[in-house]
C-alpha cells in the first residue's frame, strides 16, 4: 500500500503494509475518542462530507521510504493530531533524534491533522483495508480466492473459506 501526504503542491508517498494501515486507523480512532473525553476537543463521530476523500493516489507515485515505525500524538497547542511515520531502519531508533528534527536519524514524515481530517483518514483507511483480500488467520498473508500455501501449515494449501474449529 501507499500512503500520501499533501501540502500545497508537494506530495510525499511512503510504502506501508496493509496491516500497518489497519493498526493506524484503529489507533487513530481510539486516540480521537480519548481526545474528545480528556481534552474536550471537538471530534466528529463520522467524517464530515467535505473531508471524505475517495480520489485515487496522485501520480506518479514516487516512494520516499518504507514505513517501519509509526507514532501518534495530540498537539494541544495547535489542536491537531500528530502522525509520525519513520522509515525502516537497522537497529533501534533514538526517539530524541527524531523528535528534535535533526538531520540524523531515519527518514520521517510528520503530519498534523485536525480531528475531523483525522476521522476522515481513519474512515478511508478502513475502507481501503476492507476492500482488499482477507488475511489468512494463521499467517496474515492475503488469501487468494483459491486459498494459498500457508507457511504456518508446512506448505499445505489453505482454502479461503476457513472454518473456526475452536
Amino acid at each position: 500500500c501507499y500512503l500520501q501526504a499533501t501540502e500545497d503542491t508537494r506530495t510525499i508517498s511512503v510504502t506501508i503494509e496493509k496491516q500497518q494501515v489497519s493498526v493506524l486507523a484503529e489507533r487513530l480512532s481510539s486516540l480521537l475518542e480519548e481526545i474528545a473525553s480528556r481534552f474536550d476537543a471537538e471530534v466528529p463521530e463520522e467524517a464530515p462530507d467535505e473531508l471524505v476523500d475517495n480520489e485515487p493516489l496522485s501520480v506518479p507515485v514516487e516512494e520516499e521510504f518504507r514505513v517501519g515505525t509509526m507514532g501518534l500524538g495530540w498537539d494541544a497547542e495547535s489542536q491537531a493530531v500528530v502522525v509520525e511515520l519513520l522509515a525502516v531502519t537497522e537497529g533501534e531508533v533514538d526517539e530524541t533524534v527524531v523528535l528534535d528534527d535533526t538531520e540524523e536519524g531515519p527518514d520521517a514524515v510528520r503530519v498534523f491533522l485536525s480531528p475531523p481530517a483525522a476521522r476522515a483518514f481513519a474512515s478511508r483507511a478502513d475502507r481501503v483495508v476492507g476492500a482488499g483480500r482477507k488475511p489468512c488467520p494463521l499467517c496474515g498473508e492475503p488469501l487468494d480466492p483459491a486459498g494459498h500455501i500457508c507457511p504456518r501449515q508446512n506448505g499445505y494449501r489453505r482454502d479461503s473459506e476457513l472454518t473456526d474449529e475452536s
